[in-house]
């Protein structure tokens, strides 16, 4: 906050001169001061290493002192006031002074509300982003004009809210432009540190007018829905796995049933095996074993985009119900063991006897 400090003012050189400074203590957390009175004609204003003071009146900055020093504003040191001076000829054309850190500050940011990413397979997908960011005050005339003058703040609050605010749209463009490049909802986690580098090339333009300089953008977290990232999750392991959705439905429901070997077939079938148990577990095993086992049509949930046979009623995901895109299977019966093969086989995948066309 601006005034979050006792006024630090002593007697100066001059006689009924007032010495002004930023009290060390109250600088922890605050970007800016504002110095509670006027500054006059003989006031004395003290700048260390790490700040600036900007004197402001009338909408506008007048000047500024970034170097460290103790500043008389009198007629004896004209030179290095320089035109100040013509301001301070009485208590009407006294002007203000904000102190301003001269140093990097770190800061976070997240979006209060969602970016609805459209994905090809799980379509529209809320995002929830976070991160941090390190900045500093770039261009002392600017930043006041803009932000003092212009948006009227009267806190650090509120210029870090700004800021925050900017960080997240930037982001939301990024996220934009790669995802017409071709980005997927499954690409962001390996793409995270090309996000940040994106982002930290377009501040240039997005901050400089506040005076404000970005330096380093770190800690990007871009959080899914949990469905969504239980069925990313569940895609990774069948590629590492290298098996299809029904084998690895089957290898989940064999595990669980090793876990609970009361559970009967009835806890098999509870976990989306699809067609039975038994026919599930046959069907997963003889495809392991066998290349040209036949591998039931698929279909994709209308909700979560969970991948599973058509043959299923509701999704082993999320429980939707998927009567509406019912689907029939696509293959031929075997004539001596009536096992389903596909369409063109010359023999059956399963008992070997010849198919005959027709």
């Amino acid at each position: 906050m601006f005034g979050h400090k006792k006024d630090q003012f002593d007697g100066g050189s001059v006689v009924g001169s007032t010495t002004i400074e930023w009290d060390t203590q109250y600088k922890q957390g605050n970007i800016m001061w504002k110095v509670p009175r006027l500054i006059r004609l003989n006031d004395n204003i003290v700048v260390r290493e790490d700040e600036i003071a900007v004197f402001f009146r009338d909408g506008k900055v007048l000047t500024y002192f970034d170097k460290p020093n103790r500043y008389a504003l009198t007629d004896f040191n004209a030179p290095i006031v320089g035109g100040l001076l013509k301001f301070f000829t009485g208590v009407q054309q006294a002007a203000e002074v904000y102190y301003l850190q001269n140093r990097y500050i770190d800061g976070k940011f997240g979006s209060q509300g969602p970016y609805q990413f459209v994905d090809p397979v799980f379509g529209i997908v809320n995002l929830r982003v976070f991160g941090e960011f390190r900045w500093k005050v770039s261009s002392p005339e600017n930043f006041i004009n803009q932000f003092v003058g212009t948006f009227a703040v009267q806190t650090s609050d509120e210029v870090e809210t700004r800021l925050k605010e900017q960080m997240v749209i930037l982001l939301f463009n990024a996220l934009g432009k790669m995802k017409e490049s071709g980005m997927k909802i499954t690409d962001i986690a390996t793409n995270l540190q090309n996000i940040e580098q994106l982002v930290l090339s377009n501040t240039t333009t997005s901050f400089g007018q506040y005076g404000v300089e970005i330096n380093k953008i770190s800690g990007l977290t871009i959080s899914l829905p949990d469905e969504v990232q239980k069925a990313i999750n569940t895609r990774s392991e069948m590629s590492v796995l290298g098996v299809n959705y029904m084998q690895y439905q089957a290898g989940q429901a064999m595990t669980e049933a090793a876990k609970n070997p009361s559970g009967g077939a009835g806890s098999l079938a509870g976990l989306g095996v699809g067609f039975g148990a038994g026919s599930g577990i046959g069907y997963a095993m003889a495809g392991q074993m066998g290349q040209g086992m036949y591998q039931p049509p698929m279909k994709q949930c209308q909700k979560c985009g969970m991948m599973m046979p058509v043959s299923n009623s509701f999704c082993p995901s999320c429980g939707e119900s998927q009567q509406q895109v019912q689907q029939k299977p696509q293959g031929i019966t075997c004539p001596k063991c009536s096992s389903m093969v596909a369409v063109g086989s010359k023999f059956c995948s399963h008992c070997g006897s010849e198919i005959k066309s027709g």
